[in-house]
């Protein structure tokens, strides 16, 4: 397996408090990666030490198979980069701004200025002055200035933050886009969990500044598990059939509605089983569990698939 971002153990104290506790993570090359987590779950202290702006306090990084120490910086050439509240010359335009930053990088391709604006949506901007842009303009600027120079790996800190719906569509298929066409790996932290959902293709979840899960949207889809919802007249006496014919996994939610888990046999099947031994069954529905009730039901302690 070819993974480009590894840590190792990575921890990060301030005084006596630890901010990241021994996480390891494992990006692979050419994906997308989703950090999904709380406020101050550690998301962006992670990212900063992937990026040498905080030094861990113990741990190992490596990048494109290069162990990173408080002094490496080379490596941050094929980085780019987004985190917290991005910063600009408030009295340029943005193609201005773009040219300033591959000016101090080192970057010559001023046609690819012009595409780069295009891409973010901010092709119409001309003359505007970033001091007169919206906070989702600002966004879109920050997500052109991280992918300029064409670096292979993507780190983008709240990207969609600030963005109205069509602009949250338009980064979710621009980060698509940069993964397919170009191969970039992308690191990419939300509190939108639906859309991390939609285009990520491993996810980790940092809680308290631990990483309590990681794993491959592929798996997670497999093993996500529906909840079979049934309306009956006898909820008891449904449960204890469902338990001794299928071991089943059956909750009694109210005086009628029983949640049943953890089933392989088709809802017709329970159903009739119950029919046939006289219990009355009213409705039934297959709720299927989402990214966000998985992701809310681990940061508040539960696993529903262990």
């Amino acid at each position: 397996m070819n993974y480009l971002i590894q840590t190792h153990q990575l921890t990060k104290r301030f005084t006596e408090q630890s901010i990241i506790n021994k996480v390891s993570m494992n990006i692979k090359e050419g994906e997308i990666y989703g950090f999904l987590g709380p406020n101050g779950a550690g998301k962006t202290t992670i990212m900063k030490m992937l990026l040498n702006l905080i030094k861990p306090t113990s741990g190992e990084i490596t990048i494109q198979h290069q162990s990173i120490t408080t002094t490496s910086y080379e490596y941050l050439e094929n980085i780019g980069s987004m985190i917290e509240y991005p910063i600009f010359y408030e009295e340029l335009t943005a193609y201005k701004n773009l040219q300033i930053h591959c000016d101090y990088i080192g970057y010559k391709d001023p046609n690819h200025l012009k595409k780069v604006l295009d891409i973010v949506g901010l092709q119409k901007s001309g003359k505007k002055q970033v001091k007169e842009f919206s906070l989702g303009m600002r966004q879109r600027l920050a997500i052109a200035r991280s992918i300029v120079a064409k670096p292979k790996i993507l780190i983008l800190d709240e990207p969609i933050n600030g963005l109205d719906p069509i602009g949250i569509k338009e980064v979710r298929e621009l980060l698509v886009m940069l993964k397919q066409q170009y191969g970039m790996t992308i690191l990419i932290s939300s509190h939108i969990v639906s859309e991390i959902e939609s285009i990520a293709d491993t996810i980790g979840v940092l809680n308290h500044g631990e990483l309590i899960e990681e794993i491959a949207m592929c798996s997670l889809r497999e093993k996500q598990q529906s909840t079979v919802e049934m309306i009956v007249n006898d909820p008891t006496k449904a449960k204890q059939l469902l338990e001794e014919k299928f071991n089943a996994n059956v909750q009694i939610i109210n005086a009628t509605t029983l949640h049943i888990q953890k089933i392989v046999e088709k809802p017709s099947i329970l159903t009739k089983h119950l029919i046939l031994h006289g219990i009355d069954v009213d409705e039934v529905e297959t709720i299927h569990q989402s990214l966000e009730e998985y992701f809310v039901n681990l940061i508040s302690g539960g696993n529903q698939y262990v």
